[in-house]
């Protein structure tokens, strides 16, 4: 027999907000001296650390690295995207990155950064379109 019925959850309101896991309290605990007391402090877990990766510890020196030169989430993308005035424009400045692509100047992931851009400001520039031209037809209604 089933503890709880099929596509039930055995607990519907989800975890609590605000609520921490053991290991982020232990974490958080350590880093403000609360687990070690004054006179054992962080910087004896990261000298313990740097001292193993020393030591040839793979672990420890990958940990250390990620410290120092942390992998890049992102880059500056130097590609001139062209003028965008109206939001018909958004065709143009995507087939250009689409182009990109194709010619291997952008990667995929790149492009698809920019296009969400693109994206963004032909819907600004819509919006600001359709604001102006309904002021323009409020002014023109009588009164």
């Amino acid at each position: 027999m089933a503890k709880f019925a099929k596509g039930q959850s055995g607990n519907p309101n989800g975890r609590a907000k605000g609520s921490r896991n053991r290991a982020t309290i232990l974490a958080d605990q350590i880093f403000e001296d609360k687990l070690f007391g004054e006179d054992k402090k962080a910087e004896v877990l990261i000298s313990k650390a740097i001292a193993l990766a020393e030591g040839g510890d793979t672990a420890c020196l990958r940990l250390c690295f990620e410290r120092i030169a942390p992998a890049r989430k992102d880059r500056p993308v130097h590609f001139p995207l062209p003028k965008m005035n109206e939001a018909k424009d958004a065709v143009t400045a995507s087939a250009a990155i689409v182009a990109a692509v194709a010619e291997g100047e952008l990667t995929p992931s790149e492009a698809a950064e920019l296009s969400k851009v693109v994206d963004s400001y032909a819907r600004t520039l819509q919006t600001a379109d359709f604001e102006e031209r309904l002021t323009k037809l409020e002014k023109t209604l009588p009164k």
